[in-house]
């Protein structure tokens, strides 16, 4: 019986052969089937993107062909400027001074614009900063990120009187917390949720508006210049309740944070569906055109509010929390008292 067994052999593959064998093909084919899922776990946080960094592909000959021209139009500027006051002297001494004065002023109003947007941009460089710092506390329960963003966050409410009464709270009960995801999670609790609270209704404001005033305009170029306007008023008011420093660079800057965020998340993609969800179905097609008109507009507000509150809350929100676009818009609907369009 042992002699009928084969004895040992090597035997050598042809891998080229081992690739066209039938078996090969299927197993080779069937590895393109396979897909992999991501994995999601419960409880943590994504951060808003941020401004795409630009890639650094050489000298950008555009950017120094407008630093140039805005140095030789200041240069031109200050010439100008000491050109005329020079001229005044030669007319009057008083004349020269009070020249002299005036420029001055402009001057150190000036530096005190530039000041201020450098503050704003700096401020929201911060922002950014503490969502991330507080993502990664949430994710990975790390105790040095979760004081980090606790002492920052902190720092900005400590002369915020709607944030006064949060902030004791949370101290009082700071030491009874030992895990630091926690923590950050108290914190979140008890000084970031009023503070949602209010933004939600200064979304529901805007877009109440929009769609109201939308309506009624006769004239479409009108409706682009008002829909701009209140969307970043919309965005200058979430900056600053959240603790930032609106200016107009820095709210510009913010827009372009906006639009990044919406364009990852796909929140600009909306179909009728969702407008006959919360308004009814079949009403806008027995409704006015200029109607439908205003409630994309003000749906469109509500989204672009939603993703600046994203972008501007120091701590990010897990998804299961944030407030759905369906929920907000039954707020939109809502023409009844809450709705005063006159307010600023």
């Amino acid at each position: 019986m042992i002699e009928n067994y084969r004895k040992p052999a090597a035997f050598e593959l042809n891998d080229d052969e081992a690739s066209r064998s039938p078996r090969a093909k299927t197993r080779q084919r069937a590895s393109h089937n396979i897909k992999f899922e991501a994995d999601v776990r419960d409880g943590e946080v994504v951060c808003p993107p941020s401004v795409p960094r630009p890639s650094s592909r050489g000298f950008r000959w555009g950017s120094i062909l407008l630093s140039a021209l805005a140095a030789l139009l200041s240069l031109w500027a200050g010439f100008a400027i000491v050109t005329l006051v020079e001229e005044f002297f030669r007319r009057s001494q008083a004349l020269g001074w009070l020249a002299l004065a005036i420029a001055g002023l402009a001057g150190f109003a000036a530096l005190a614009i530039i000041i201020r947007e450098i503050w704003a941009l700096l401020r929201l460089r911060r922002i950014e900063h503490i969502q991330t710092v507080s993502a990664r506390a949430i994710n990975l329960d790390e105790k040095s990120a979760a004081d980090e963003t606790i002492t920052a966050l902190s720092a900005i409410y400590s002369r915020r009187h709607d944030a006064s009464w949060g902030l004791r709270s949370f101290e009082e009960h700071r030491n009874d917390i030992m895990d630091p995801k926690d923590r950050v999670k108290l914190f979140d609790r008890l000084v970031m949720q009023p503070l949602d609270e209010e933004s939600l209704r200064i979304i529901a404001r805007r877009a109440r508006r929009v769609t109201l005033l939308t309506t009624v305009t006769p004239v479409a170029a009108l409706d682009i210049l008002f829909v701009a306007a209140q969307n970043l008023r919309m965005l200058r008011e979430l900056a600053e309740l959240y603790g930032g420093r609106p200016s107009t660079l820095s709210t510009l800057k913010l827009a372009r944070m906006v639009i990044a965020h919406l364009a990852v998340t796909g929140g600009l993609a909306f179909s009728d569906n969702l407008i006959q969800h919360i308004v009814g179905k079949g009403v806008l097609g027995r409704l006015s055109a200029r109607f439908g008109e205003g409630a994309v507009n003000g749906i469109m507000t509500s989204r672009i509010g939603l993703a600046a509150r994203d972008v501007c809350r120091p701590v990010p929100q897990a998804e299961s929390a944030k407030e759905s676009l369906a929920s907000l818009l039954r707020e939109l609907v809502k023409f009844g008292t809450g709705a005063n369009i006159t307010e600023n």
